[in-house]
């Protein structure tokens, strides 16, 4: 990934003083791309899953605030510590996404009774969980890639502060989800970049910032 000086984010409103150059453009378009390619591989095996979503994420988070992305030291150094760590979120994330998606299938299918009110409102509540867990990334990202236990705390209040932001958030999951399922299969890595991004972008602004509410805490 390419390193630069100037600041290249585009996920927060930096003034360059003029526009971006093409080449600006396509350099932080193959970034991305390689990123989620990276992130899909190191996630292979799944139990490195939350690992290389958070070292993925803390890449992003650097990426976005100083305009350049960590080295690849760095980024190596990151995941070898999150991967134990992140073995616990790996399995319940999986383990949350599996009992949805049969509860949908069964519903979908007419297995269990409740008819479209019930598949409607439990596919709301997949949907908000997914907002959830993508906030939950976004605050990983900005712990240098783990303390999942502190992030999801952080991400849960901060979607009660800012249902808006909740909103947006399941809005690029969803519609990620929804690419995924229409783009060709080797397509799906390089979405993986541009979702961490889009995510990134969507919280760069939240309201109420982690580390006030952290210090609240000890108020």
């Amino acid at each position: 990934m390419a390193s630069r000086a100037e600041p290249a984010s585009r996920a927060e409103a930096v003034d360059t003083g003029g526009r971006r150059d093409w080449r600006d453009v396509a350099r932080d378009a193959a970034d991305l791309a390689l990123l989620g390619i990276l992130l899909t591989l190191a996630a292979v095996p799944l139990l490195t899953a939350a690992a290389a979503a958070g070292t993925a994420s803390a890449a992003v988070h650097d990426w976005t605030r100083t305009g350049s992305w960590p080295s690849a030291r760095t980024t190596v150094r990151r995941f070898g510590r999150a991967v134990l760590p992140g073995v616990p979120a790996s399995l319940f994330a999986f383990a949350v996404a599996a009992l949805l998606a049969a509860d949908l299938a069964a519903l979908a299918t007419g297995r269990v009774p409740g008819g479209p009110a019930a598949l409607l409102v439990t596919a709301l509540i997949a949907a908000g969980l997914a907002g959830y867990a993508g906030l939950v990334v976004v605050e990983v990202g900005g712990n240098g890639g783990g303390r999942w236990r502190a992030s999801a705390r952080s991400a849960a209040r901060a979607c009660l502060d800012s249902p808006t932001r909740w909103a947006a958030l399941t809005g690029v999951v969803a519609l990620a989800g929804l690419l995924t399922v229409l783009v060709t299969p080797v397509a799906v890595p390089i979405l993986a970049g541009y979702t961490v991004a889009a995510l990134h972008a969507v919280t760069v602004r939240r309201p109420v910032p982690a580390a006030v509410l952290g210090r609240r805490e000890l108020r």
